[in-house]
C-alpha cells in the first residue's frame, strides 16, 4: 500500500525574503490557498492518506493551517457563509492525517527524509518538495498518475520534465541510455548528474521533486556520507539504489512552477488565477488592459 508522503517544510525561504521573514514560505498564497495546501491536495488526489511533515521551529503555521478553528467557522456559520466555512473546514479529509516531525539540523534533503524513518517504517513512500505546484489543467495530475505507474511496475519512479538542453546545468539531470521518453511516460534510469555542462548532459530531463522510492532508501540513507555543502544528498543514495534495484523517470505532462522563488510565485498566481471563478475575469480585464 502506498499511503505515506514525506513533505520537507524546514527550509528558511531565502529566495523568497523578505515575505518568508516572519511567515513560512509555504504560507505564501497560490490565488486563495497556501502553496502548502496546493501540493497536499495533489498528494490526497493521488491516494496519500499519511502526510509526514519534516518541519522546525517557526512552522507552526502549517500545522495550524491543517486543524480546526472552531471560532472562525462557528462565526462563519453564525454569518450564513457556508461556502467560506466549508472551505475553512475542507482543508483535509477525514481519513487523512497529517504529522510532524522535526528536522534539528538543515543538514540536506536526504537528512530531511532520513527524519521521517521512525514513521515511514520500511514501507515504499513518496517525498514531494512543497516549493513545487504542478498544474495539470486538463485533467489526471502527474503526480496520480506516476503513482498508478508505480502500482502497475513495481518500480521506484522520479518525476521529470523536459528543459532546453542550453538549461540543464541549472539542475539534477537523469540518464536513460538515450530513451526517448514521452511525456506521461516513464523510462529505466541508468544514473543522475548534478548540474552538468551542456555539452556533457546524458539527456535534458530535469529531476522535478516528486519521488516514489521503496523503503530501501531510508537504510541507504543512513550510510550516506554528507556530499556537497556538508549535506546528506538525496540524490547520492538514489544513485547507490540504482545499482540494486531499478528506478524509473517518468517525464510530466503538465507545468511546474517553482514557488519558492519569486518568479514562480507570480506566474503560479497568474496562471492558476486567470482559471479561479472567482478572479479569472478580473484578472483577464487586468492583463488586457495592460497588453501583457
Amino acid at each position: 500500500m502506498l499511503t505515506k508522503v514525506v513533505i520537507p517544510v524546514a527550509g528558511l525561504g531565502t529566495r523568497v525574503l523578505p515575505a518568508s521573514k516572519a511567515i513560512p514560505k509555504e504560507m505564501l498564497t497560490v490565488v486563495d490557498k497556501p502553496v502548502i495546501q496546493h501540493v497536499v491536495e495533489e498528494a490526497i488526489e493521488a491516494g496519500f492518506r499519511e502526510i509526514i511533515l519534516v518541519t522546525r521551529s517557526g512552522k507552526q503555521a502549517i500545522e495550524d493551517h491543517f486543524d480546526h478553528h472552531y471560532e472562525l467557522e462557528h462565526e462563519l456559520t453564525r454569518k450564513g457563509k457556508h461556502e467560506l466555512r466549508a472551505a475553512v473546514n475542507d482543508t483535509l479529509p477525514d481519513d487523512v492525517e497529517v504529522v510532524s516531525v522535526r528536522q534539528p539540523q538543515a543538514l540536506g534533503l536526504g537528512h530531511a527524509v532520513l527524519c521521517a524513518q521512525h514513521i515511514v517504517g520500511g514501507d515504499d513512500f513518496a517525498v514531494i518538495l512543497p516549493d513545487m505546484v504542478i498544474d495539470n489543467p486538463d485533467g489526471l495530475r502527474d503526480l496520480s498518475a506516476m503513482a498508478e505507474r508505480y502500482r502497475s511496475s513495481g518500480k521506484g519512479q522520479i518525476m521529470v520534465e523536459s528543459v532546453p538542453e542550453e538549461q540543464v546545468q541549472r539542475y539534477g539531470i537523469v540518464d536513460c541510455g538515450g530513451t526517448t521518453v514521452g511525456a506521461g511516460e516513464s523510462a529505466e534510469i541508468r544514473g543522475m548528474v548534478e548540474k552538468p555542462d551542456p555539452q556533457d548532459a546524458p539527456s535534458n530531463l530535469a529531476i522535478v521533486g516528486r519521488y516514489i522510492l521503496p523503503g530501501k532508501i531510508m537504510s541507504l540513507l543512513e550510510n550516506t556520507a554528507p556530499g556537497a555543502g556538508g549535506e546528506i544528498q538525496l540524490t547520492d543514495a538514489l544513485l547507490e539504489l540504482t545499482r540494486e534495484t531499478p528506478l524509473e523517470a517518468y517525464n510530466m505532462r503538465g507545468r511546474v512552477y517553482d514557488c519558492g522563488n519569486k518568479a514562480g510565485l507570480l506566474q503560479a498566481n497568474i496562471a492558476l488565477g486567470l482559471r479561479h471563478p472567482e478572479t479569472g475575469e478580473a484578472l483577464r480585464e487586468f492583463l488586457t488592459e495592460y497588453k501583457w
